[in-house]
């Protein structure tokens, strides 16, 4: 009887190192998901190759403008006010019925 009572209380005994293993295993999946997770923003650090445009708050008084070309990174902010400058007419652009622009310019010797 006593070998019995004996066995009962080696299984009941837990293995320290079994914790430790198991909380690192939960770390190394939660650094997976953080990887996976810098990899899929579209201003990743990490790929240069592409240039991306992202825009914050579209149409809205404090819409933001973030362009990567490369490793730069160039950020925009909308002040809310309409922009205005001297110039001179480039052209005429048409809307036409199946929804396409056409930009037609205008003619510099013509005035």
């Amino acid at each position: 009887m006593n070998q019995i009572d004996l066995n009962i209380i080696e299984e009941d005994e837990d293995d320290p190192i079994l914790s430790v293993v198991n909380m690192v295993d939960l770390f190394l999946v939660v650094i997976a998901v953080l990887l996976i997770i810098v990899m899929s923003n579209p201003i990743n650090p990490f790929n240069s190759a592409e240039d991306v445009m992202v825009i914050k708050n579209a149409g809205q008084p404090n819409m933001e403008i973030l362009v990567k070309e490369g490793d730069e990174l160039k950020e925009y902010k909308s002040t809310g006010q309409m922009g205005e400058g001297k110039g001179s007419k480039a052209g005429v652009a048409y809307r036409l019925e199946d929804g396409s622009m056409i930009y037609v310019p205008e003619d510099s010797t013509k005035k």
